[in-house]
Order: C-alpha cells, then structure tokens, then sequence
C-alpha cells in the first residue's frame, strides 16, 4: 500500500483521483490491461473515509506501473477525454508521487511540454520562449517559481544551439544532439523535479519539438519536390526498400504518404519506425535523382532508376505523364499543439509493428541509415 495519506491531502487527492479514473479505464482498455475496477471509484461517493481514498490511491499507483510512457503518450495525443484540467490533474498526481522513478520523469516531462503546447500562443516566437514566460505559463501546475537556475541548467541551451544547427532529420537524429539533451536529463536524477529544472525542461522540449517540426517539414517538402521530378522525367515507381516499403512503390502512393506524415509526428521530438521511414526515404528519392541525373548525361544509371522506368514504360507511361497531373502544394507547417493524426499506410515490407511508435534515438544505436537493410526494432 501507498503511505498514510495527510489527512488535509484526502479531500483534494480523491477530487484528482476521480477526474483520473475514467482516463486509467480507458487507457486501460485500450493497450489491455490487466487491473481490476476500483469499487471505491464505481461508488460514486463524494468523499470516502481514509480506507477509500488510500485504496483509490493505490489503484492508480498499480495502474502507473503498468502503463509505459509511450502509451501514454500515444494515448494522451489522440483521446477526446484530455483537457487541460485534466492534464493537470495528471500532472499533481504524478508531482504528488513521493518517490519518482524514471518513469514518472519522462512522464511528467512530456505532460509539461504539452501543457505548455496547449496554452502558448500558436505563432510564438522562439525568442519570447525564456524562462520567465514558460515559469509564468506553469503556474498553475508548479505555482510561482524561483527564476535563478543553477548552472548546470546550461547544457540544455547548448543542446538547443546545437539543434538549431541541425539541417535535416537525419542530421537531428545521428549528430548526437538527442543524445546529449537526454543525458543532461538521467544525470539531472532527482533535480530533475526542483521547480526550476521542470521550468528549464519544459522550454528544452518545446524548443526542440519545434525544431524537429522544422527539419520534418523540410524533409517532406524535399521528397515531395523530388517525386515531382522523378514523375516528370516519367518515372512511376521507386525502389523504397531502403524505406521499409516495395522494390516498385508508386510515387502517387509515396506523395500520399508524405501528406498523412505531415500530421502525424507529435510525440516529444522522438519516434520509431514512421520517422525512420521518413529519413531513409529521403535518401531514396535523392538516390534516383542522383541515378537519373547520371543516366541521362550519358553515365550508367542504377538499378533502382533503371527498375522504376521499365515499370513506367511497360504501363504506358510518356514522358509528358506529369503534365496533366496536378502538381504537389508545399506542405504547410504543423502547429506545435495540434493532435496528430494515425498512420494509415503500412510499408509493404514486413515491418514488426509491436514496439512503440515514439523513438528513443540514444535508444536505438543500430540504426545505420546507410544501410539498405531494414533498421532492427526498438524492444
């Protein structure tokens, strides 16, 4: 069991954990898990005695250790019950918890930038994002917070620059900048949770989800204007293996692709198998037009070019096809706190969908995009 609670926490513990229950039910439902109901909450009781609270406590606190972050992560992105009471009252939930584990950090870390995402204002200039205005933002989660941050708060800014520099995902994602802000968060341990530091973390994430919409932004405007290309040079199809998808994938599924990602990368500046897809796609698509340029200055074109014009020409293909086709808009820019929206492609490969969508970059080493193999699954 949970510690004896307060006796002045009871009231205000059972308030928070009765606007929890219904999420935990269907959080619950929805990844199965295994936990019993809890009568005290099925009770509907306006205030139990002691027992009552601390076994609803307790339930929830079961419920947390079953539930991963990328759960709720997934979960809290597209359910229709999260508001921002309801963000806060996770939140003093999980800051109520008097011993924090890894999991509860990470957890409390994305629930702060969300939160975050959700009250600032959509055209925010990265420059107003200091300190003070994400500590004034916070308040009602953190209350009013001291605005000296201790030195080793720094590392987080240098991450930042580092990050800014960044001109791809790729780049994002193997220059080791990921690496270096989840670092200063492990070795943070218990600081992490000083009003202070959730401050500087809040802004960190928010910072470099922006960042990372950016650089996503511009890889798929870069594969859309190159499938154009490729299209008005009549080829059809691509050899996307490198990507997870077919040796003869259809541009026009490609560009449709393209449009659903566009939406649909919310989790905290980390992925899984989508954004892998997306950089190694890339890299596709710039390879054909590297193979088309060659093949048609006289040099010997590769396989995957050579593959994709057979396919065209065995369907009839011309070389005029793109001109009736309607040319590809630019990709609008995502807003930072929208809700993002399912993949519904699958690669035609077999892809092992059973690891978490989100991505843990210092998480998953064995990635080389160079390689043509698909990237190992993250356990």
């Amino acid at each position: 069991m949970t510690p004896s609670l307060p006796p002045q926490d009871l009231a205000a513990r059972w308030t928070t954990a009765r606007k929890l229950y219904p999420l935990y039910v269907e959080l619950a439902r929805e990844f199965v898990i295994d936990l019993p109901s809890c009568a005290d909450f099925e009770s509907g009781a306006e205030q139990p005695d002691r027992e009552g609270v601390e076994r609803a406590v307790e339930w929830l606190t079961q419920m947390d250790k079953s539930i991963q972050v990328y759960q709720l992560r997934q979960f809290l992105q597209t359910s229709a019950l999260l508001d921002q009471q309801c963000m806060l009252a996770l939140l003093q939930h999980f800051l109520a918890q008097p011993t924090k584990d890894d999991s509860a950090r990470d957890k409390v870390d994305f629930l702060l930038v969300q939160y975050f995402s959700q009250v600032a204002p959509s055209r925010l200039d990265d420059n107003d994002v200091d300190v003070a205005y994400v500590a004034q933002s916070l308040e009602p989660v953190l209350g009013a917070v001291e605005l000296k941050a201790p030195v080793w708060l720094n590392a987080l800014e240098r991450v930042i620059d580092s990050a800014h520099r960044c001109r791809s995902l790729n780049e994002l994602l193997h220059g080791g900048v990921l690496e270096q802000g989840r670092k200063v968060k492990t070795q943070t341990g218990d600081l992490f949770f000083l009003p202070i530091a959730l401050v500087a973390f809040t802004r960190f994430g928010y910072l470099m989800r922006r960042v990372f919409f950016r650089l996503m932004h511009d890889d798929l405007n870069a594969i859309v204007d190159g499938l154009d290309q490729l299209e008005e040079q009549g080829i059809a199809m691509l050899d996307c293996r490198r990507a997870q998808f077919s040796a003869n994938e259809p541009i026009v599924r490609l560009r449709m692709i393209c449009q659903s990602w566009k939406v649909m990368f919310q989790a905290e500046y980390s992925s899984g198998q989508p954004l892998r897809m997306l950089v190694d796609l890339r890299a596709s698509v710039a390879d054909a037009l590297a193979g088309s340029v060659a093949a048609e200055s006289g040099g010997t074109s590769p396989a995957p070019v050579l593959a994709a014009k057979a396919v065209a020409a065995s369907a009839g293909a011309s070389s005029n096809r793109s001109e009736s086709a309607p040319k590809s808009k630019p990709l609008a820019q995502p807003a930072v706190g929208s809700s993002p929206a399912a993949l519904n492609v699958k690669a035609k490969s077999d892809v092992d969908n059973s690891s978490p969508r989100e991505f843990d970059v210092s998480g998953a080493p064995e990635w080389d995009p160079d390689s043509a193999s698909p990237p190992a699954q993250q356990k």
